[in-house]
């Protein structure tokens, strides 16, 4: 587990003070592959999903998304956004079951703002009494967290593997 106890992101919305363009560069993950390339991560990946590989990804505030072109798929209105944050659902519930595990992952190429955003919900889920974990992998980008899943020695499925079986 990464040590973040000196990890000080701020828990204000600072997206809401950046351009279209720097929102469009934070929340479009494509931008931060590092091993492909943009052009060659959309690509690959569309082509792993229509071969039946399912993509996730992990926007805990849904809201920035609705200003950019990533949102074009989504069609998420602004009140969308808003009820369906996992971050505000978080706040408001406590778990039902006190042994429920959460992971919290961001892979080290990933953006800025996914970085804040990540610590930011990890942070949520401990003040609502969540027992969570905060992982941020080394040498990945957004792609490839999920990508890696199908390999059994990977770093994140012996994680999550270890979280199950605990």
């Amino acid at each position: 587990m990464m040590d973040v106890s000196g990890v000080g992101f701020p828990s204000k919305v600072p997206w809401k003070k950046m351009s279209a363009e720097e929102l469009e560069n934070q929340y479009c993950p494509s931008r931060w592959v590092v091993r492909l390339g943009a052009e060659e991560a959309l690509r690959t990946y569309s082509q792993i999903g229509i071969e039946g590989f399912f993509l996730v990804s992990g926007v805990f505030d849904l809201e920035p998304i609705v200003y950019t072109s990533q949102n074009v798929a989504l069609q998420l209105t602004l009140e969308d956004a808003q009820r369906n944050s996992p971050q505000l659902k978080v706040a408001q519930a406590q778990p039902v079951d006190p042994t429920c595990r959460v992971l919290v992952v961001v892979g080290q190429f990933d953006s800025p703002e996914f970085h804040r955003q990540s610590w930011e919900f990890y942070q949520t889920l401990c003040q609502g009494e969540w027992k969570a974990s905060f992982e941020e992998l080394h040498d990945v980008d957004h792609f490839e967290i999920v990508e890696n899943l199908t390999q059994k020695d990977n770093v994140l499925t012996q994680i999550i593997l270890k979280t199950i079986f605990q």
